[in-house]
């Protein structure tokens, strides 16, 4: 699993705040009350699901303690400061430990607000990059290809177990290693818990500007490379850490009915190897309700090859569902505050090799230091923080926008 000790990717950060939001407060006071209804009833007879949300809630409940305890001390010194009968030497102390309390409020409400924000359902989940040329013919597969290095560099430096569950060229050959020949589709696979959060800041249309090595009159050319991250998930909900993971459940995400897929056995193409073009061993897998189609032929073994199929398939369903979910909810919340909404077809970043810059178009950071971005260093850590921030940010934006508008409904249900 993926942790802070020296990973740094579980800080949701948050710009702080010397205040609250009223809606976030009556929340964080309302989730309090469950907290302790339940730990009471937790007290007098145990029960494994209660545990369990008690656990989900005491983030929020310890968070509210401390802020309140904070703000009562607060309080308490402003009152000695304003009192005409304090003497000199305290009301000097006080105003010593106000500087201090007003600093540890705000940091407290950091942590209160980053609490409220529910995790993410694949959070802990470890994922799938899938890279893709975009519009600029073939520098876009060289970019494409630079993209697939650039992630491979960044999860050896980061310790994180990556390896190429699809990599297919230009000239349509498939299989597990990079040929030389211009990208047309990658899938790398992050089997570390938790990689899914940590990467999920990459999702989006990337795009190169550079001179081509083929253009010979020194021209910037401008190109483009999608990467969508995907949950990636096994094929039972039995693996260690994902218990939780139903996928025979048909309310689940990661759902699908078998007689709704059909499945295509065909001869690998491409070229190289005795193997290709002369076994069944490639596997196409259709969902006839979402006309959703992914293809495998890796592997010499057609079991193997369907088993990844299956994998990919249920990632690219539970994803598009989940973004269904978001993308009406995002229409509620714009519809109360203005939330941001940038998806996974926007333009989220620019790599631009004369200028030796890197700008992601979301937190607004700009780097100059492209060659080690490219390396996965660094500097490329220091971008995705900066995203994680954002997607912070814009989570505790729609989560305030979701608090006031059940507020208005029910101030407006009063009235009627």
């Amino acid at each position: 699993m993926i942790k802070s000790t020296g990973l740094r990717f579980q800080s949701s950060a948050i710009v702080q705040r010397d205040f609250i939001s009223p809606a976030l407060l009556n929340r964080a006071r309302s989730i309090t009350a469950e907290y302790s209804a339940l730990s009471k009833n937790l007290a007098e007879e145990f029960d494994t699901k209660t545990a369990k949300r008690v656990g989900e809630l005491s983030s929020v409940a310890n968070a509210l303690k401390a802020w309140e305890n904070a703000n009562h001390s607060l309080e308490e010194l402003n009152q000695l400061l304003h009192d005409p009968s304090t003497d000199a030497e305290l009301r000097d102390l006080a105003s010593e430990d106000l500087t201090s309390a007003t600093a540890g409020i705000s940091s407290l409400t950091t942590t209160l607000t980053s609490a409220l924000v529910p995790r993410h359902p694949f959070a802990d989940l470890p994922c799938l990059l899938e890279i893709r040329p975009g519009a600029g013919g073939s520098e876009a597969a060289i970019f494409a290809g630079d993209l697939l290095r650039m992630y491979q560099a960044y999860c050896v430096r980061q310790g994180l177990r990556a390896s190429l569950l699809k990599y297919e060229d230009a000239e349509g050959a498939s299989g597990t290693t990079a040929s030389g020949i211009p990208l047309a589709e990658a899938i790398l696979e992050i089997e570390a818990e938790g990689a899914y959060d940590a990467l999920r800041c990459e999702a989006g249309v990337h795009r190169v500007q550079r001179v081509p090595a083929t253009e010979s009159k020194g021209r910037t050319h401008t190109s483009a490379a999608s990467v969508l991250v995907l949950p990636s998930f096994p094929s039972s909900g039995d693996a260690d850490g994902m218990a939780e993971i139903d996928v025979d459940d048909p309310a689940s995400d990661y759902y699908i009915d078998p007689k709704e897929v059909r499945t295509d056995i065909m001869r690998a193409r491409g070229a190289g190897g005795q193997h290709v073009n002369t076994t069944d061993s490639a596997v196409r897998l259709t969902h006839l309700p979402t006309n959703t189609v992914v293809s495998m032929q890796d592997s010499r073994s057609q079991p193997k090859n369907r088993e990844k199929a299956w994998q990919l398939l249920r990632a690219k369903l539970a994803q598009a569902r989940r973004e269904a979910r978001e993308e009406e909810m995002m229409n509620l919340r714009r519809s109360v505050v203005g939330v941001a909404k940038m998806g996974r077809g926007d333009k989220v970043r620019t790599y631009n090799w004369g200028q030796q810059r890197v700008t992601d178009h979301r937190s607004g950071i700009t780097v100059h230091n492209l060659d080690e971005v490219m390396e996965g260093g660094d500097s490329l850590e220091k971008v995705m923080d900066s995203v994680r921030s954002w997607l912070g940010e814009r989570d505790v934006q729609g989560l305030i926008a979701d608090e006031e508008s059940a507020a208005s409904a029910e101030d407006t249900s009063k009235k009627q």
